[in-house]
């Protein structure tokens, strides 16, 4: 051998040892860990090039290195106390064993406490949302935030610029965040739109050619609205047409159900808003300072997750939620691309003879993720997971109910974008009449469901099976 055929063996030896001991370290299945240890070591340069490709957890590492270029406006703790006297801690939710379950764990997880005194109002579709929350832009005095995903330049898009513009015009101090990649949903952008009405604006993580920069990944998902730090509105409804399901033509709508908020939790939703304003400008807003006044009875704790947070919280907070089921399990959800951990824990909560139900669109506005849904629907479907599709318009809801006292309702679906990759926010309620209600919703949509089962899904035809296992294999990455 020659001193370059040296070299380069040197070189494969180096690199493949490199990756395997990264994949070694950082893996966090023995699974995963030995198959790409194998992988870089048996296929010299190929295997280091594709663990280098698809290995490593890129979208983590940039979410942090983000937040430390552009570290979020850290909330004080005078700031806190507050809500101090409003703050709940596990111990006094005594209603019921599952209550005391997932408030400790969610108590653990979270960074934000659980607050008493809020009122939640269910708001359906964009006829009931949208009226709801112009009128809170209409009577703002003080200070406005709104952040979406989506903010569609349509009618009711253009309708909301207008309000927003009217409530800076009357001194009110408004911000709006806009996704950067969420915005390209319509043209014009409707960053244009508040740009010439001087409306105060930022986008998220916006894709730029210099320097080079374009996430797929790392979106802000959370729907934020809060008016004079007193009423807020959060949920999975963004800013389009499309909700108005009464307006559009049948084939467009998208059915949808949002959420009013008033009393102390509010706060919470403005601090998730004042973090990711001081993310993408790095210009810190005070919170509120008047004390929150109580409203209601329930008691509420914004979960604010994304790829910066270490405990991948959400996830884990929806997995222990279901493990301390006692009579039934409900998720009503568009994405459905549960972790191998969340299967395991229907299977085996379905086997201790608890209720567990998955509400799905017949029909999804994005056909590969039903696709991959469908190869695993099997593995819920013969521990006695009961699933459900229904049918059109389009069922964009997010809502997640545990024995009839506990709701989870938010930006998140229940996929990996969602639990791993985007930036989301649920609020978790403690409160009986409210997840009542929610599971009431979730009821009326079954009777309109059809039951999928067992049969069902081995009746595919051999092409759509073939297709489904497929795209499932990109699950991750959906």
């Amino acid at each position: 051998m020659n001193v370059i055929e040296w070299i380069i063996l040197g070189f494969n030896v180096s690199l493949s040892l490199t990756t395997a001991g990264h994949a070694l370290f950082f893996k966090k299945t023995p699974q995963s860990a030995l198959g790409w240890v194998a992988v870089c070591l048996m296929f010299p340069f190929v295997g280091p090039f594709f663990y280098f490709l698809f290995g490593i957890n890129r979208v983590q590492n940039r979410a942090r290195k983000l937040e430390v270029k552009r570290p979020p406006y850290p909330i004080k703790a005078d700031d806190m106390a507050l809500t101090e006297s409003l703050t709940f801690h596990f111990t006094d939710l005594a209603e019921t064993e599952a209550f005391t379950r997932i408030a400790r764990m969610s108590d653990y997880l979270s960074r934000l406490p659980m607050l008493g005194g809020n009122r939640v109002e269910p708001l359906k579709e964009g006829e009931d949302a949208y009226p709801a929350m112009l009128d809170a832009i209409e009577n703002a005095k003080e200070r406005l935030f709104l952040s979406s995903y989506i903010f569609d330049t349509d009618d009711i898009g253009t309708v909301f610029v207008d309000a927003l513009s009217r409530a800076a015009g009357r001194g009110a101090d408004v911000r709006v965040i806009v996704d950067g990649v969420g915005e390209y949903y319509s043209f014009p952008r409707v960053s244009a739109l508040l740009k010439k009405e001087g409306i105060p604006h930022v986008r998220f993580l916006p894709p730029k050619l210099i320097p080079p920069m374009f996430h797929i990944n790392l979106r802000n998902h959370r729907k934020i609205l809060v008016a004079d730090g007193d009423t807020g509105f959060t949920g999975g409804m963004n800013i389009r047409d499309r909700h108005m399901i009464e307006k559009e033509p049948y084939g467009e709508r998208v059915s949808d159900i949002h959420f009013l908020f008033t009393g102390p939790v509010v706060r919470q939703l403005e601090q998730s808003f004042i973090e990711d304003w001081s993310f993408c400008t790095g210009q810190a807003i005070p919170p509120t300072k008047r004390p929150p006044v109580p409203t209601g009875e329930a008691v509420c704790r914004t979960i604010i997750d994304g790829p910066n947070e270490e405990a991948q919280q959400l996830s884990k907070i929806l997995v222990g939620a279901i493990a301390a089921a006692r009579k039934r399990v409900q998720i009503m959800t568009p994405y459905f691309l549960p972790s191998t951990e969340m299967v395991s824990i229907m299977q085996t909560t379905a086997l201790r003879g608890i209720q567990v139900e998955i509400v799905l669109p017949e029909r999804n506005n994005l056909p590969f993720i039903q696709w991959a849904g469908n190869n695993m629907l099997a593995d819920l479907l013969q521990y006695g997971v009961e699933v459900y599709f229904q049918p059109p318009p389009f069922v964009h809801s997010k809502i997640f109910v545990i024995d009839g006292i506990y709701a989870q309702i938010g930006s998140a679906n229940i996929d990996p974008r969602s639990l791993l990759l985007n930036f989301e926010l649920n609020v978790e309620i403690y409160h009986r009449d409210f997840a009542q209600t929610m599971s009431d919703h979730i009821d009326e949509a079954v009777k309109r469901s059809r039951r999928v089962t067992l049969e069902i899904i081995h009746q595919r035809s051999k092409l759509a099976k073939t297709r489904d296992a497929v795209v499932w294999l990109f699950s991750p990455y959906l």
